[in-house]
């Protein structure tokens, strides 16, 4: 059977199976009949970003769901870890998040989370991707009257700012935010606003089809020119479901998740806060990381990439911090997702209580040079199954020896080979990820 669930979710073109209207009412229908079965209450609460097709799927979803008998709430806009809040605190079964994450806004997605808010098991999503596979394509439309619970946004931004009514802010701080015409743009400012900062936002005017488009996380230079015109302290860029987020310093430089689990894992651990000697990252995260933590007796433990992967390696060895270098990061504490306004809230807490700049932060943090590169593919076909592409990958790791790390992986959400490589030789490191990618294009490329 066909694998339509990736690392985050299911993600396509909307409108294009999976995610055209009869295959997500589908989805919705299902989702019910799987809570009937497990004696759990058909209660799914539901949240979006601003893509223009959102509203359409949530229809379809809202119509699967009360066909099913059950009742669907919706909150409207909103970020993905306020899904997994609300769904929590409230006692839904499940959240549905409407989102294709960093895409552009022809794609869409959708992300379930349980009642626990972490995402649904592989068992469930093999259920409902049969759903989906054996459903009819010929759905009636029902225009379905969607009332947003605007008093549930409030309750995911009151939590926020209980997570920092203890910190004693000794000046203003000033920030840009880059909210990427996402989520985020009804929510970031507000929050930062109520805490007393100075605030100057961007990419916080959405139309449904700015998503992503040169903001956010993936485009950080326009914010990096915007802290540095402005003399901000910091800089936030968020992508368009606002689970994760980047940095930029005082002076301009552009900072990654890897950055914020340094600076949080010393801060947490000065305060008595972290509870395990591991942080938990993935196979993206620089060998720099692992050597500023080993510095501070703390082991980096690498999962495959995915913050789902991230977070059952927390829950295993109970460990409360871990994220991936793409900026989610995940405070078990708080929240069993990554929220890049919380992250942002953390790393203000953390500028405040040393009375420091980011820079100044971070600069025990030497990162080795690392090369990434995007091979498109036709088929995630095994790479053991090619001779050719395991002896390169064999020979160019052990040409870098123990002094730098070669990552060969498929992306869970597109149609391509990732190959990352680090080391202390950029020249070097460079010849060696054109030669993997390379071999890949010759046996996989599309």
């Amino acid at each position: 059977m066909e694998k339509l669930f990736g690392t985050d979710g299911i993600r396509a073109v909307a409108g294009q199976s999976p995610l055209d209207y009869s295959s997500v009412y589908a989805l919705g229908k299902a989702l019910i009949s799987l809570l009937k079965e497990g004696d759990l209450k058909p209660r799914v609460i539901i949240g979006r970003d601003t893509r223009e097709s959102g509203e359409w799927l949530e229809q379809a979803l809202f119509q699967g769901i009360n066909e099913g008998q059950g009742e669907a709430v919706s909150v409207g806009i909103i970020p993905t870890s306020a899904v997994s809040f609300l769904a929590k605190k409230y006692s839904f079964s499940t959240g549905i998040v409407i989102s294709a994450s960093h895409n552009a806004y022809q794609d869409n997605g959708i992300k379930i989370f349980s009642s626990q808010g972490i995402k649904i098991s592989d068992a469930w999503e093999s259920k409902l991707e049969k759903a989906i596979i054996e459903a009819p394509s010929n759905v009636k439309r029902e225009n379905t009257r969607i009332t947003p619970q605007s008093s549930l946004g409030q309750d995911y931004m009151d939590f926020l700012k209980s997570r920092f009514s203890h910190v004693n802010l000794k000046r203003k701080i000033k920030v840009v935010l880059d909210c990427s015409n996402g989520a985020s743009s009804l929510f970031a400012s507000q929050v930062f606003l109520g805490l007393g900062s100075e605030v100057i936002a961007m990419g916080n005017t959405p139309d449904g089809k700015n998503i992503n488009a040169n903001c956010g996380s993936l485009y950080p230079q326009n914010l990096a020119r915007k802290v540095v015109e402005s003399k901000a302290d910091i800089g936030v860029a968020y992508d368009g479901d606002a689970d994760r987020a980047i940095w930029v310093d005082e002076k301009g430089r552009i900072l990654n998740g890897d950055h914020t689990l340094f600076v949080l894992s010393r801060f947490m651990k000065e305060k008595g806060r972290l509870k395990s000697d591991y942080v938990i990252a993935t196979t993206m995260s620089n060998m720099g990381l692992e050597k500023a933590l080993e510095k501070l007796d703390l082991k980096l433990l690498r999962t495959q990439v995915g913050d789902k992967y991230v977070l059952e390696e927390m829950m295993k060895l109970k460990a409360n911090l871990g994220g991936e270098q793409s900026g989610h990061t995940i405070f078990l504490d708080d929240c069993p997702t990554g929220d890049g306004i919380l992250t942002s809230l953390k790393m203000l807490e953390v500028m405040a209580a040393y009375n420091l700049p980011l820079s100044k932060l971070v600069e025990d943090l030497e990162e080795y040079p690392q090369i990434l590169l995007n091979v498109p593919v036709r088929k995630k076909t095994d790479f053991d199954q090619f001779p050719e592409i395991i002896n390169a990958k064999e020979e160019i790791e052990k040409r870098l020896g123990d002094s730098g790390r070669l990552n060969v992986r498929y992306s869970g959400t597109e149609p391509v080979a990732r190959v990352m490589i680090e080391g202390q030789d950029r020249g070097e490191i460079e010849d060696y990820a054109s030669q993997m990618a390379s071999v890949i294009s010759k046996y996989l490329g599309s």
